[in-house]
């Protein structure tokens, strides 16, 4: 299995493709070419863990084998980053770890993720230094949402739900206080924010996704979000926690003021970026994620063996966000 010195080494790679560029690979390593054959980027497979392709490639049987040999994930984006396939490495075969996970039917472990994301929610509105009263009052807020939520009894999942939609709504109403923005509208894109906030939640997503499936988890059993038909339940529950990494990213792009309009294309009333001028946005988001890359991963693996070792909910991981 995979081990935080192994994952340590590895890469996360993004090809935003123009037209006429090309992924290839020779003697074990991958290159992207660009339209004139010129080479942009070559780098070792054996230190590749998710290759992101955003725009058109032609997928050959070389490519899926590579994949396969080295053990990396391709995800494949079109050039809005809408979400068109993966080819996943995983761990096959953890039969004992798939039959807990389908006879598993608690609710602590959603209560424990939900505090978790809570608390890193308060922590990231710690972070604003000239903060408003408005923000302070946020704060105090959450704070006392998370100790009710902490201290009540026999809770139920919509009562859970109820806990972590109030206090999203007042965390996101508070965040970006510093610009004009209505509020969070997952996949709807109608301003600059969500987009990016739907790119930077696609991205943490898959990486996290990708960990799981290295564990041999069945990533459509969630112990949150409920099973639905092609939903990747699991990674959508342990995402939750980390969702802030985004979110301050985000807000400190805004803040240097590295957030153009005229960057983005409006479709449909839609916001949406594409080609080269999406690339600064991916490097500075993935800068956020890669700076937690160390705890994102250990957090999953120590979730890994509490669950499989039946461990009592004090000694599953916490994830402390600290911008």
């Amino acid at each position: 299995m995979l081990t935080y010195p192994d994952f340590e080494q590895k890469q996360i790679l993004f090809a935003l493709l123009s037209y006429g560029e090309k992924i290839s690979f020779k003697n074990d390593n991958i290159i992207i070419t660009d339209c004139e054959d010129k080479i942009k980027h070559q780098s070792t497979c054996y230190k590749l863990f998710i290759l992101f392709v955003i725009g058109h490639i032609t997928i050959t049987s070389g490519i899926l084998q590579r994949a396969e040999k080295f053990g990396f994930t391709i995800i494949l984006l079109n050039h809005y980053f809408k979400f068109i396939g993966i080819w996943s490495s995983k761990t096959e075969g953890n039969v004992l770890l798939r039959k807990k996970q389908y006879d598993y039917s608690g609710l602590n472990i959603a209560i424990h993720i939900v505090i978790n994301k809570i608390q890193n929610q308060i922590s990231a509105l710690q972070t604003i230094r000239k903060r408003e009263d408005e923000v302070n009052e946020s704060i105090e807020f959450l704070k006392k949402q998370l100790n009710e939520l902490i201290n009540i009894q026999n809770l139920d999942l919509q009562s859970l739900l109820g806990f972590e939609g109030v206090c999203s709504r007042i965390y996101f109403k508070s965040l970006y206080s510093n610009i004009k923005w209505i509020g969070r509208k997952p996949r709807i894109k109608m301003d600059s924010v969500n987009s990016l906030l739907d790119i930077g939640y696609t991205m943490l997503f898959n990486v996290v996704d990708a960990i799981l499936n290295s564990y041999g988890f069945d990533v459509y059993q969630g112990v949150y979000h409920t099973n639905f038909y092609q939903r990747k339940s699991l990674t959508c529950d342990l995402v939750e926690p980390f969702r802030p990494i985004i979110d301050m990213q985000i807000r400190k792009a805004y803040n240097l003021q590295m957030v153009k309009l005229e960057d983005f294309s409006v479709i449909d009333k839609q916001y949406r970026l594409f080609g080269k001028k999406a690339e600064p946005y991916v490097l500075y988001i993935l800068e956020g994620i890669i700076k937690y890359k160390k705890p994102l991963f250990l957090y999953l693996q120590s979730y890994y063996r509490a669950f499989i070792k039946n461990k009592d909910i004090v000694d599953y991981p916490i994830f402390h966000f600290k911008d």
